[in-house]
């Protein structure tokens, strides 16, 4: 199913000032060649804001940078929280605007979750409350920067959370047989290949490393679930739900592997 995904839900790097390459940390590990605080430019980061080495940043040992999504929270707050006035022409922004971008990330993803549970016609039975929580989540990510930094964001994602469980529920009643719960399971490097995982909970599951390959995920729940070097080849996931293409750009595929709609196959797969 399509996860009817907003335009203003996908990153627009051109219209960012940089800001998930300075206002967050990242540690040297698999996935980052160098240690940088948060709030410290990284030393890839060109004075136009692009990323200096963005078309070899595997090969370079920056893979996190290629599986993160701001899920359009970068655009948001360089040209409507901060007005198009960059950190860079105004420093006295930059604490402020570093502060905002992750809460506001946080806020674009719960708009992106709501907004995909909005598109499930089984889930109608909670479309109200649906409604009403993106337009709250909305207004709230338009506030000023002082409200945004300042939001208890874990309780509003507590809150919303149980209205896409509820979603997740309905979506996957129709699944026959019973359906297996690994909610928040450790399952890293699982040997799974194979395994029937249809209309599954798999939310906030650990799933690195693990073996997936040709597993029937159609209609499983993926929201939060750790997909990092999992193996996806020749599996099936299509009406998976919440699966964001982070997850996929973690994981490893192949072209037998089925995609949900709406998000594209890797390129690296």
């Amino acid at each position: 199913m399509d996860s009817g995904h907003r335009e203003d839900l996908r990153a627009d790097c051109a219209s960012c000032f940089g800001l998930c390459c300075v206002a967050l940390p990242f540690a040297r590990s698999a996935d980052f060649a160098a240690d940088k605080p948060a709030g410290q430019p990284c030393a890839n980061l060109r004075q136009d804001f692009r990323c200096g080495i963005h078309v070899r940043l595997r090969d370079s040992g920056y893979q996190g940078c290629t599986v993160f999504d701001c899920f359009g929270a970068g655009q948001k707050v360089s040209q409507i929280t901060f007005g198009g006035t960059d950190w860079r022409q105004a420093p006295e922004t930059a604490r402020s605007m570093f502060a905002v971008f992750p809460v506001m990330r946080q806020l674009h993803e719960l708009l992106r979750y709501v907004t995909e549970a909005l598109g499930l016609p089984s889930a109608r039975p909670v479309h109200k409350e649906l409604r009403r929580a993106l337009a709250r989540i909305d207004a709230l990510s338009r506030g000023s920067a002082e409200s945004i930094a300042a939001l208890d964001v874990n309780a509003l994602r507590g809150e919303v959370n149980g209205l896409l469980l509820r979603a997740s529920e309905l979506a996957r009643a129709h699944v026959p047989g019973r359906r297996k719960n690994h909610r928040a399971a450790d399952l890293m490097g699982a040997r799974l290949a194979g395994a029937d995982l249809r209309g599954a909970s798999l939310r906030g599951a650990l799933l690195v490393a693990a073996d997936l390959g040709g597993a029937d995920l159609r209609d499983a729940d993926l929201i939060g679930a750790d997909l990092r070097d999992a193996d996806l080849g020749g599996a099936d996931l299509t009406g998976a739900l919440f699966v964001t293409q982070s997850q996929l750009d973690a994981a490893r595929g192949d072209a037998a592997t089925r995609v949900p709609a709406g998000l594209r196959r890797p390129a690296h797969w």
